[in-house]
């Protein structure tokens, strides 16, 4: 769940010195669309994005001379007039969840991180994320299936799944409870990774639960009269 297990590090970074044509090669070559920036002590500084190069760059409707005239004076800027200050970064003992919340929060595609001096260590993107959670869970693997179970109202229900499930020696990755609108019944999501699902239903079934195939309308948010 460590950020440190799923960044990818080392860093490509830029210094604040480097010109808009460079950083615009480097970002094209390796299909990024955010790099860190850096002073001459690995320290972060900044960060730039496609998008900052997209406004520093004239638009293909100028008209030509003026747009050649921006371009001139693009080739000759350096990361430092255009990049933000503002920066989120997260450490390797950040978790997946710290990271999703920011890249889902400030609606940005990639976060440095840094160690206790502020040095770039590595990056951790919305990809990177997407990989790690699909690890995590076992996601795509064969013989995965994610369940879902009501929850009788009984006492520890979360308990009584993880002991049948462990005497029964059926492998699971996940489990959650996930609490819906009032006056509706708890429902529990169970992720396995066996080919015998039978046996998985039928272990739940002598604990009680009921195992729920989902019907659209349960899905679909409720109307608002």
């Amino acid at each position: 769940m460590y950020i440190a297990r799923h960044m990818t590090s080392p860093a490509l970074t830029v210094s604040p010195d480097t010109l808009l044509p460079d950083v615009r090669e480097m970002m094209n070559s390796r299909k990024f669309r955010h790099l860190p920036v850096v002073d001459e002590e690995q320290r972060l500084i900044g960060m730039i994005t496609d998008r900052d190069l997209r406004s520093a760059y004239p638009s293909s409707l100028l008209p030509e001379d003026k747009r050649l005239m921006i371009l001139e004076n693009v080739s000759k800027t350096e990361v430092r007039s255009i990049m933000s200050q503002k920066i989120i970064a997260i450490t390797p003992l950040s978790t997946l969840d710290d990271a999703l919340y920011f890249l889902s929060k400030e609606k940005i595609g990639m976060l440095p991180v840094v160690d206790e001096e502020q040095h770039v260590i590595g990056v951790f993107s919305v990809q990177d994320l997407m990989s790690a959670y699909k690890k995590l869970y076992g996601i795509g693997e064969r013989g995965s299936a994610l369940i879902a179970v009501e929850d009788d109202g009984k006492p520890k229900p979360l308990t009584r799944i993880v002991r049948v499930l462990e005497e029964r020696e059926i492998r699971f990755s996940r489990l959650t409870r996930v609490h819906g609108e009032e006056g509706e019944k708890k429902i529990i999501y169970l992720r396995v990774h066996t080919f015998n699902i039978g046996a998985v239903h039928k272990a739940l079934k002598e604990i009680g639960m009921t195992v729920r195939v989902p019907d659209l309308q349960d899905i679909l948010p409720k109307p608002h009269v």
